[in-house]
């Protein structure tokens, strides 16, 4: 029964953009009729999904669920319908003609195929859905596809995805090989020879990590989620890179016996995702680019948790199992659900001023206050602060890596002894960046014309932002309500992790972190009444930002995107290459000045595009090669076939 409501769910959300094609392209009613099937489709989809727990559900030779097909699941669906809630407003059929259908189409499918990858119990039907799914993405990221930084940005996001598709098939035709079927099913210690063994765990990593936006291949990840609409990459941030992480955690559970070398890859890969995506995110003067570097530093983070329990599982911990895979899967919500809310925030901005340049903003809490509020409640939370979900994700991953320096083992006391600093980093540096971001997009004097003429989003997409917050605080504040729903995404991944009678709860004090939460909430809220009281009393005379002695500060004396991480991109210059232009020598009375840097994408901008550029060089020479002329064609074959008989 449970199974039957997961695919009726599934069914629904793939045929919810094929009502709107067939009404007029100005006409907001199929909108609507997709909107009305999408959310009845995830409420049946999350029904059956919760059920699946607690009732038994038979596995078929297609499909299957279980307790980490859950943990996916249940965000695939919710942050779907409230993205298809937001578009109502956001993406209007009315103001869309031209591809507001295509738009729904593509949205419809994608949440299906993500839902049908998460359920695939056969090689075969697996990489179905996940041809549907990248497919899809790219109509998706390719939405506006006028423009030619759209469709560039498309194309790459193409190639990537059909590179991870390739590596999929090497590994499933190497899972065939080794057992004589399609089927998605545990391996046997020693039917795999050890080189196989490898070739299977580098080519998930490839294939996965391409698709989970893992450093370095991650050179699709932040041009796609900057071109695609604001509810799309809110999507694609907060489940689609997910299912890279899905699929690698589900192949990774088929394998028995990891070598311990493979947990200090992973966790090598995580810190280095980490960091370097924060760091390029301080950076980027695009809203939703640095927005999408984020994302590859939180993606950095769920695979140090996984790199963790990979560790524990060779070393029979089950502490560290249960401490990083319990983290891991709990930051796949928490990052799905906050950075969804900073997109939709993002989009809220975007769609009031027509732009995505941080330092074209400016000011925009006094005309927009309800998405700035949001706006900095998903940057306390994606800077792990509490009493927000993000903190208890990262306190279990914390948590779980103390506990190895404990382990008596060198290799794991020094991962751990570069993984902890390496957390406190990313977390410190997430701080400096959403402080940049909200400070010039939201504080502060408007720059532009853009920001001065802002206005507060429409209640169709401040309820879904609103939603986000509420799951936001009620992890955050009530972490025990989620460990056993973690719990039976663990045991699916490896139910050895129980056996010696370990809970989740006896390793962390959940219920003390509702406490501190709660206690938090209540001083800030006694602080809030207090300071609001004072002010009250003695009045308060409105007036300019504080002028450090300019009788009539400007726009332009406030600190810019660039000018507030200069610091920081000068200290890491030697990965971020930035290409700075700053004013020349002026005299005493100094004419106007102008300071800007950039930092381009090591791996796209810095490496792969000159390559390919290189390769397009050398290869046009044999140009002459296509001459038109069929009697050269024909000569050519023949010359290559006489070249295959001499071989033989």
């Amino acid at each position: 029964m449970t199974q039957l409501l997961v695919i009726t769910a599934i069914v629904l959300h793939a045929i919810s953009g094929v009502p709107g094609l067939l009404f007029k392209r100005s006409a907001d009613a199929g909108q609507k009729l997709s909107v009305a099937l999408s959310t009845f489709g995830t409420v049946v989809g999350i029904t059956g999904s919760i059920a699946s727990l607690w009732f038994s559900t038979p596995k078929t030779s297609i499909i299957a669920i279980d307790g980490l097909s859950v943990i996916f699941l249940l965000p695939i669906f919710l942050i779907s319908t409230l993205g298809s809630i937001y578009g109502l407003s956001y993406w209007k059929q009315a103001d869309h003609p031209d591809n507001g259908q295509k738009l729904r189409l593509f949205y419809g499918l994608v949440t299906a195929a993500l839902a049908a990858v998460t359920i695939a119990a056969n090689a075969i039907v697996f990489l179905v859905a996940w041809e549907i799914m990248a497919l899809s993405a790219y109509f998706l990221i390719t939405t506006e596809d006028k423009d030619t930084a759209v469709r560039e940005s498309g194309w790459v996001y193409l190639i990537a995805t059909h590179l991870a598709t390739l590596c999929l098939f090497g590994l499933f035709a190497l899972l065939h090989s080794a057992t004589g079927s399609f089927q998605l099913s545990p391996l046997t210690a020693g039917a795999v020879a050890p080189g196989v063994f490898t070739a299977m765990f580098l080519l998930a990593l490839i294939g996965f990590g391409l698709k989970a936006g893992l450093m370095p291949l991650h050179m699709w990840l932040p041009g796609a989620h900057a071109m695609a609409p604001s509810h799309v990459s809110a999507l694609m941030s907060g489940v689609l890179i997910k299912i890279g992480i899905y699929g690698f955690l589900r192949l990774c559970s088929l394998l028995p016996e990891p070598p311990l070398w493979w947990g200090g890859v992973i966790l090598a890969v995580g810190v280095t995702s980490g960091v370097l995506g924060v760091v390029f995110a301080l950076g980027q003067h695009d809203l939703k680019r640095l927005l999408a570097y984020h994302s590859i530093e939180n993606i950095g983070i769920i695979t140090i948790g996984i790199g963790l329990a990979m560790v524990g599982r060779t070393l029979e911990r089950t502490d560290f199992v249960l401490l990083g895979m319990a983290g891991a899967l709990l930051h796949v919500w928490n990052h799905g659900l906050f950075k969804s809310l900073l997109f939709l925030s993002a989009g809220a901005v975007i769609h009031a001023t027509h732009t995505r340049e941080i330092d074209q903003l400016g000011g925009l809490a006094k005309s927009m206050p309800r998405t700035a509020l949001y706006f900095a409640v998903g940057a306390a939370a994606i800077c792990g602060l509490p009493p927000l979900n993000g903190f208890v994700s990262e306190f279990l991953i914390y948590l779980g890596l103390f506990h190895s320096l404990n382990s008596g083992s060198g290799m794991t006391w020094t991962a751990a002894a570069f993984a902890i600093p390496a957390l406190a980093m990313i977390g410190a540096l997430a701080v400096t960046c959403f402080v940049k971001a909200f400070g010039a997009v939201f504080l502060g004097v408007a720059r532009s014309e853009h920001a001065r003429h802002a206005h507060e989003a429409k209640s169709m997409m401040t309820g879904p932002m609103l939603a986000l917050v509420g799951f936001c605080l009620a992890i955050g504040l009530t972490p025990l309500l989620v460990a056993p729903v973690l719990e039976h995404g663990i045991r699916a991944w490896e139910p050895a992790a129980f056996d010696s009678g370990q809970k989740l709860t006896m390793l962390a004090p959940l219920g003390w972190l509702t406490i501190a939460g709660a206690a938090l909430i209540v001083l800030i809220t006694l602080g809030s009444f207090v300071l609001a009281r004072r002010l009250r009393r003695c009045g308060v005379n409105p007036g300019v930002t504080w002028d450090c002695g300019y009788a009539a500060p400007a726009s332009t004396m406030q600190y810019t995107s660039s000018s507030f991480a200069q610091m920081i991109v000068a200290l890491f210059s030697w990965v971020l290459r930035p290409r700075v232009e700053t004013p020349a020598e002026q005299p005493v009375f100094a004419n106007a000045a102008h300071f800007h840097s950039h930092v381009s994408d090591i791996v796209l901008d810095g490496v792969l595009r000159p390559s390919f550029r290189f390769g397009a060089k050398i290869t046009s020479s044999f140009r002459f090669l296509q001459a038109g002329n069929i009697h050269a064609y024909l000569f050519y074959i023949v010359l290559f076939l006489i070249c295959l008989l001499l071989w033989r």
